[in-house]
């Protein structure tokens, strides 16, 4: 079993004085994060050494001592330590992806002060902990009122408090699953066609509507944004439509999240091992299904279905994007081209079945899998072929015998 790390979120309820507590600590770990940027990459235009991590913690060690930095001191110094961490991993992330080891991204940027998320870590070296009377104790910030919405499968290492557009605080923990979390074997296994008619097709003909959060959302959304464009820039009104606009948005982002994770759940526990197509989707946001694309949040919902087959011991496979999914018939095999996406039903041409594009989609991709995909599963059904002129109708030369003459019980 491979251990999982997982991150629980809670919503956090800070007071005024915890919010202006929040707000410096939040400055301090971007100015340091800038200051490291800014020293790395004068160094690099120089032509000079990369500056280490040791050293740029010495620096720090010695900017909260000189006049004009000394209120990084007024911060815990683990949050500090942190921000120059994060600026590691990036770069990290960033040179793996110049070698390709991992999917491109840009170098590191400078952090401003109105972005739309400001995040602080704490590990396990800054004493935080989780008080009997269940509420977040932070150094330098105090007792944070938590909304517990479950409780914590074991003892988390780190906790990350963030505030994000709409002026939301949330903590959310780091914790790690052990073996004891995995679900008895099953015996189903499951195709999956993401698509946008219906959100999934299953390959035992179960298909799921797509919510469409943010088409039905578009109304309240065009009038926030509406009274944000009229707000003079800079104004304190314009913040607030700002605001307004970000709650609205997250509204919908955090439905999204709900439906993807209550059928991400729902799939795993009933099936033994799950195929889904490896869509480009970036690709497929290029055109003009762009909206409906990123409102599907396929991305995501696979990302679910890959961390929770880890989690309960099931297996979740990738097809590639090329395999002839809606072009092969389930039922023969037969390959008969491409067909435009007006085009719902067919009937094979090999074999008579008539074919529904979604479900023989989803059953082609768990055979691609190599998952066992019963029969029935495909329903599929044969095209009404005519019957024979020797078996059809009454045959008026031949009438047909009453019921009680073939038993041999005379008429009256």
């Amino acid at each position: 079993m491979i251990a999982v790390q997982l991150r629980y979120s809670f919503r956090v309820y800070p007071s005024a004085g915890q919010r202006s507590a929040l707000a410096r600590a939040f400055g301090c770990a971007r100015v340091v994060f800038n200051d490291a940027l800014r020293l790395r990459e004068e160094a690099r235009a120089a032509g000079l050494p990369f500056v280490t991590s040791a050293e740029l913690s010495k620096r720090l060690t010695a900017a909260k001592k000189a006049p004009e930095r000394v209120w990084l001191g007024e911060v815990s110094a683990v949050v500090l330590q942190q921000s120059l961490r994060d600026l590691d991993t990036a770069y990290k992330n960033y040179f793996d992806a110049l070698k390709g080891k991992r999917p491109r991204m840009g170098a590191p940027r400078l952090k401003s002060k109105r972005d739309n998320r400001q995040s602080i870590r704490f590990t396990p070296n800054a004493a935080w902990r989780i008080t009997p009377g269940g509420k977040l104790r932070l150094p330098k910030i105090g007792d944070l009122k938590v909304k517990w919405s479950r409780s914590l499968p074991s003892t988390p290492t780190t906790v990350t408090v963030v505030k994000d557009a709409a002026g939301r605080y949330f903590a959310s923990f780091v914790v790690e699953t052990n073996a004891c979390e995995v679900l008895p074997q099953t015996t189903p296994e499951l195709g999956i066609d993401l698509g946008l008619g219906h959100f999934a097709v299953l390959s035992d003909g179960t298909k799921v509507d797509s919510p469409r959060f943010l088409r039905r959302a578009e109304k309240r959304l065009k009038k926030a944004q509406r009274d944000l464009s009229r707000k003079q820039k800079g104004s304190n009104n314009r913040g607030k439509a700002r605001v307004k606009v970000a709650r609205a948005h997250a509204r919908v982002a955090d439905a999204r999240r709900e439906f993807h994770h209550r059928l991400s759940t729902r799939l795993i526990r009933e099936n033994q091992a799950i195929a889904v197509e490896d869509l480009c989707v970036k690709g497929l946001a290029r055109t003009r299904l762009a909206k409906s694309v990123h409102d599907a949040g396929w991305s995501a919902f696979v990302s679910m279905l890959e961390y929770k087959a880890a989690r309960y011991g099931r297996t979740l496979i990738k097809i590639g994007r090329f395999e002839p999914t809606s072009q092969v018939c389930s039922v023969c095999g037969v390959k008969d081209g491409p067909k435009p996406l007006n085009v719902r039903e067919w009937t094979c041409g090999a074999c008579g079945a008539l074919l529904d594009r979604d479900v023989n989609a989803a059953v082609n991709v768990a055979k691609a899998a190599g998952l066992a995909v019963p029969a029935c599963g495909a329903r599929v059904r044969r095209a009404p072929v005519p019957a024979p002129r020797s078996e059809a109708g009454i045959h008026p030369k031949r009438p047909t015998r009453l019921l009680w003459e073939q038993a041999g019980i005379p008429g009256i």
